[in-house]
């Protein structure tokens, strides 16, 4: 059952590893899909753990766990209950029954799925018993071998290679004689990510998620279990003055089985469309089918100069760096870099990209610095460019969205990240952009399912301790905050979100340590310092106040402007008059400048929720436009 089909009144279209039913859209897991497909095969008959765990994960051992997970993710998209199952019904130590009708998508009746043999009417004819039986025996033996049995080599023989739905990029190694080259093999890496994702049938694992295997030990196969892909993609970047060589191969993870490798030798400014023609003949290789929208990007031409193409990629490993130490001299030099390449190349859209990223409110989200007017008008500009000069960039699109938020224009802001993520499905950020605005905006649970596509295509990064935080859940979030920063114990964003879990949960010298780690990474170490002595000598309360009083003192002095984290400080100690005076400011410097960014988090921010019962809130809340 390769092709399209309905269960019940959704329809399912494997290739794309989607389901949709009026107008709404739900995109599976590849091997949720084939789970799907294995069930639908076998539509209202009972259908064995162990005969799915064969189907779907061949040649690979995994648990019953990851049955159960996609079995849940499945309920999920449908909208099903485990208890009152109208789509998938669990048989205590057996396994699953898909309960809704099976239809061919194009309505005929759900026998035309059956053999030939079993549809058509019986008719007498003569045959040789003996030759009939070892043929059926034959094909029986065939069909166990393929699907239950499942001998590998036998199955590649057929069918030209294992079935491959996802993978991961490796960090390109840098295999230049100059080790400073590391940004240049480090973007190219990016590249080949992004052109990748674009491929809406394949499943492709984010950069940030791939990053932290690049000096690891650990085998390929094992590194595949812990990211759910089928294969991994490695290789290494060689440049020689206008020069440059990638070699790339692609290895099938549970058989640490090298299917194909290459090596690409082009000029510079060729860098880029070089990637695109990776990710075709990969694509190829893999037997993934490309949509013709897909297949036009990824040939289009990409020329771009060697100096451009050096100070485009120097930015984004300098705006990579942002959150993790030194932050204003990243953004410095970071912003430096994509107006150098602007200024030589003013249509290459990527480098408008960046810079309205450098220009963006350091800790988006949570904000600890809101842009100056400056800022925010350079930020705006450069996103409506990057859209001009490339409309089927899902990065500018979701750029422009976060304009947007700014500009407090919700609707036009959900549209862009619509788009966003129709062109690129496999963009981790976007999903968990969309996430937060659905959050913010008090879709929760639609929110969340967002976060938790994100996970999927970003494992090794948390996407979910903030929607937990939201809930709620604090003991949960905190988890899985303190695991994310394990693998990355300098990043200021995600020590502060810690800080608010820890003081919404009243667990305050975990909050003081966290806020004092956060002022650190983020450059405001002053800032910061007296704070863990305020606290153990006159409580939580009186620390939050002296910070929010020495914020206060650099906000009077033009050094910075953050109304909305001090609206937080003061929401969590529960002064509602001071916390209500700096949304105030934020909303009359919205009116005075344009910029507003923080004022989307005004309704689902858990830090403002001592302020939700106080009449002021509901008029802040109409008067910035969010649902009421």
């Amino acid at each position: 059952m390769d092709g399209t089909f309905r269960v019940g009144p959704w329809l399912v279209q494997p290739v794309l590893n989607t389901i949709s039913q009026n107008g709404t859209t739900v995109r599976l897991e590849p091997k949720q899909m084939e789970v799907l497909v294995c069930l639908a095969e076998h539509s209202g008959e009972p259908v064995s753990k162990e005969g799915l765990l064969r189907a779907v994960w061949p040649n690979t051992f995994v648990s019953d766990d990851v049955l159960i997970r996609s079995v849940f993710e499945l309920r999920r998209a449908f909208e099903d209950d485990a208890r009152e199952p109208r789509f998938i019904e669990t048989i205590p130590k057996r396994g699953y029954r898909l309960l809704a009708a099976v239809t061919p998508a194009n309505g005929d009746s759900a026998a035309s799925y059956s053999s030939a043999a079993a549809i058509e009417p019986a008719r007498p004819i003569r045959r040789n018993w003996k030759v009939t039986w070892l043929a059926v025996a034959s094909l029986v033996f065939l069909c166990g071998t393929l699907v239950g049995f499942n001998v590998g080599f036998l199955r590649a023989h057929i069918f030209g290679g294992p079935p491959i739905h996802s993978l991961a990029v490796l960090p390109l190694k840098n295999f230049s004689d100059d080790p400073s080259q590391k940004y240049f093999a480090s973007g190219m890496t990016e590249e080949l990510i992004t052109d990748l994702s674009q491929i809406s049938a394949l499943k492709v694992i984010s950069r940030t998620s791939s990053d932290l295997y690049e000096d690891t030990h650990k085998s390929l196969p094992e590194i595949a279990r812990e990211l759910h892909v089928d294969a991994i993609i490695e290789g290494s970047v060689a440049r020689s003055g206008n020069r440059v060589r990638i070699t790339a191969q692609l290895i099938y993870a549970p058989e640490d089985k090298n299917l194909w490798a290459r090596s690409y030798d082009r000029d510079l400014q060729d860098a880029l469309a070089l990637q695109g023609t990776i990710a075709n003949d990969i694509a190829d290789k893999v037997r993934i089918q490309i949509a013709p929208t897909e297949q036009t990007r990824l040939n289009a031409p990409r020329t771009v100069s060697a100096s451009v193409l050096d100070a485009y990629l120097e930015g984004n490993y300098h705006l990579h760096q942002v959150g993790h130490g030194l932050v204003d001299e990243e953004d410095r030099k970071a912003a430096r870099e994509f107006q150098r390449a602007i200024d030589e190349d003013p249509s290459f859209a990527p480098a408008y990209i960046g810079l309205a990223y450098a220009h963006a409110p350091i800790l988006r989200g949570a904000g600890l610095m809101n842009p100056s007017p400056r800022d925010y008008e350079i930020r705006k500009n450069a996103a409506e460019k990057a859209v001009e000069l490339d409309s089927d960039s899902s990065e500018a699109h979701e750029l422009l969205a976060s304009v947007d938020c700014e500009d407090w224009n919700w609707s036009q802001a959900e549209e862009e990240l619509h788009r966003a993520i129709a062109l690129n499905p496999n963009n981790a950020d976007v999903h968990d952009e969309f996430a937060n605005f659905l959050i913010a905006t008090g879709r929760l649970n639609e929110g969340l399912k967002e976060e938790q596509l994100a996970q999927e295509l970003d494992p090794n990064v948390d996407h979910l301790s903030g929607a937990l935080l939201y809930e709620g859940k604090y003991d949960e979030s905190i988890q899985l905050s303190l695991r994310d920063l394990e693998r990355q114990p300098n990043d200021g964003y995600g020590h502060y979100g810690l800080f608010q879990t820890y003081a919404l949960a009243g667990k305050y010298p975990e909050a003081i340590k966290e806020l004092e780690e956060t002022g650190k990474l983020m450059g405001f170490t002053e800032l910061v310092a007296p704070v863990d002595h305020a606290f153990k000598t006159a409580g939580f309360k009186a620390a939050i106040r002296l910070l929010a009083g020495n914020l206060e003192g650099l906000q009077r002095e033009g050094q910075l402007y953050a109304p909305d984290i001090l609206a937080e400080f003061y929401g969590v100690v529960g002064d509602k008059d001071r916390a209500f005076y700096w949304l105030e400011d934020a909303y009359r410097h919205k009116q005075r400048t344009g910029a507003g960014g923080g004022m989307l988090w005004l309704k689902g921010n858990p830090m403002y929720a001592s302020l939700r019962s106080d009449p002021r809130y509901a008029d802040l809340v109409r008067r910035v436009g969010l649902p009421q």
